[in-house]
């Protein structure tokens, strides 16, 4: 039997929308967790140690261990960037989602399947969140139903119906879109694959503001990027991609596509019932795209602004999601940003940031900031020394 009043009404069933029903249940709040499910969201589906220790995710949903990263550059100048003492994990995200989501159920959370339309959210009483309700992913069929909430947390995507109704300015995000393929992985012997490398490619062929990437999936692969620019085309970027990496005789499994924004929203409630999670907040990291850590970790802290919230009925703890996420990783978005700003900009800085990465100091920065997901403090040094060679490439002193 379902509640009267649910506590709280998750739309979304991602990483960040079924990470906030997990914990919510587990706090003892009645929670309804609606997604539309039967689509998968373009990724890499790479996911760092810190995310497997801090959300408890099991062995057996890793499809791949990478151990090591190839930077490509325009000319074809391959860095390796060996993941001492670690691994990063790989998943799939249609078995990964769907994990999440049956462990917020067997914390306790209700499950429908079904697409939201609408929140009204009044200033005085609950929310009521309708939505059409489905048997099953795909059924044409649909019947339309209205839940009350004392709090509702949107984490329905990038481009969020919960965040564009209830939240002011959330219309105004940018976007950058991703498409990529899933392929059949190459037989052992392959001259160009690794199933244990991820490879990324800084081409302006391939993408005029990002990247592209091959990345083992066990049994099969994902090979995708992504641009901010409308007018590129990133089937054709991926058929190059393909051809460079060696694999345009692999069979297709599938192709998807999907908008990334491009920075955290300003805000992340409406002061009254509402805020938001994962790609409905924006919280994917520019210059990597990795999303998956922050959605998890914003579901997360979306869990406890709404138990906040429903413990001392005042709306404004709603905002401690967002003010917790900056201040834990506001300046890694800076940084990444500025990164992203500088070196993505041309082929010939391509060229020189794929230099960078030799570098060992750099190397072990960016897996210690990757693995552990925070600046590291312990080596300014290293910081100093990392901040002249920058310049040096920056400013073409140094040579590639």
């Amino acid at each position: 039997m379902s509640p009267d009043i649910y506590d709280v009404v998750v739309v979304g069933g991602g990483p960040a929308g079924a990470t906030a029903a997990h914990d919510l249940a587990r706090q003892g709040r009645s929670v309804l967790l609606i997604d539309r499910m039967g689509r998968v969201k373009p990724c890499g589906g790479a996911i760092p140690p810190r995310l497997i220790r801090d959300f408890g995710i099991p062995e057996h949903l890793l499809v791949a261990r990478a151990q090591c990263a190839r930077m490509i550059s325009p000319r074809d100048v391959k860095v390796d960037i060996p993941i001492e003492g670690g691994f990063v994990g790989l998943v799939d995200r249609d078995v990964f989602d769907e994990w999440l989501r049956e462990r917020a159920a067997q914390a306790g959370a209700h499950r429908r399947i079904g697409r939201f339309t609408r929140v009204d959210s009044p200033a005085d009483g609950p929310a009521v969140v309708h939505f059409e309700e489905r048997q099953r992913a795909g059924d044409g069929h649909a019947v339309q139903r209205s839940v009350r909430a004392r709090c509702v947390i949107g984490a329905d995507g990038a481009r969020s119906e919960v965040a564009r109704q209830a939240v002011p300015g959330a219309e105004k995000t940018k976007y950058v879109f991703a498409y990529h393929e899933i392929i059949r992985a190459p037989q052992p012997g392959h001259p160009d694959y690794d199933p244990s490398r991820c490879d990324v490619y800084y081409r302006g062929l391939l993408s005029p503001d990002f990247y592209g990437w091959v990345f083992p999936h066990g049994a099969t692969m994902s090979v995708g990027t992504g641009s901010a620019d409308k007018g590129f085309s990133l089937r054709a970027a991926v058929a190059d991609l393909r051809r460079a990496a060696g694999l345009v005789g692999t069979e297709t499994l599938r192709r998807e596509g999907a908008p990334i924004p491009l920075k955290p929203l300003p805000r992340w409630d409406d002061e009254r019932h509402v805020v938001l999670a994962g790609d409905a907040a924006g919280v994917v990291a520019p210059a990597s795209g990795e999303g998956i850590y922050y959605a998890m970790y914003g579901g997360r802290l979306a869990a406890d602004a709404a138990q906040a919230f429903l413990s001392s009925g005042r709306p404004r703890d709603l905002a401690l999601a967002r003010r917790r996420f900056m201040k834990d990783h506001g300046k890694v978005f800076w940084v990444l940003g500025m990164m992203q700003h500088f070196w993505y900009r041309n082929d010939k800085r391509r060229e020189r940031f794929v230099s960078i990465c030799r570098d060992k100091d750099v190397q072990q920065l960016t897996f210690d900031a990757y693995m552990n997901k925070a600046l590291v403090k312990a080596k300014p040094m290293a910081h100093v020394r990392i901040f002249f060679k920058d310049m040096a490439h920056l400013l073409g002193l140094a040579r590639v």
